[in-house]
């Protein structure tokens, strides 16, 4: 049984791509460490948009850490990518491709798990209203 309404997974669908896109494009900065940085205001920014499909709001704050939570999580299943990420940043042209490609696979997989814990968090608080 899905959590999610059609029209409910077709918004997070919208929302998680362009927040992945967005993370893509502020990882293309050759410089290691921006890209986490670009990667938690992009969650951020999705986590609240998240929030409102399913009825729900929150603060800017909370949405942070949120982001923080899900990326750390993400990148702990998937601790190789996060270093290739990280070391291609150091050979020219490598980390241009590769830090964008992987950046946007962690924010679409920590996306949906958020996506899916807000449904059940928001969809529960709807039911019992």
């Amino acid at each position: 049984m899905s959590v999610m309404t059609s029209e409910q997974e077709s918004k997070c669908h919208k929302i998680i791509h362009t927040a992945a896109a967005g993370a893509g494009a502020g990882n293309l900065i050759p410089v290691p460490g921006t890209g986490i940085a670009a990667d938690i205001v992009a969650m951020s920014m999705m986590a609240m948009s998240l929030a409102a499909v399913f009825g729900g709001s929150i603060a800017e704050e909370v949405a942070k850490g949120m982001a923080v939570t899900a990326l750390k999580n993400t990148m702990l299943k998937q601790p190789i990518k996060v270093l290739a990420k990280e070391l291609s940043k150091f050979i020219p042209f490598l980390g241009q491709v590769v830090g964008p490609a992987i950046s946007a696979g962690m924010i679409e997989a920590a996306g949906w798990a958020l996506a899916n814990d807000m449904a059940l968090k928001f969809n529960k608080k709807v039911e019992a209203a």
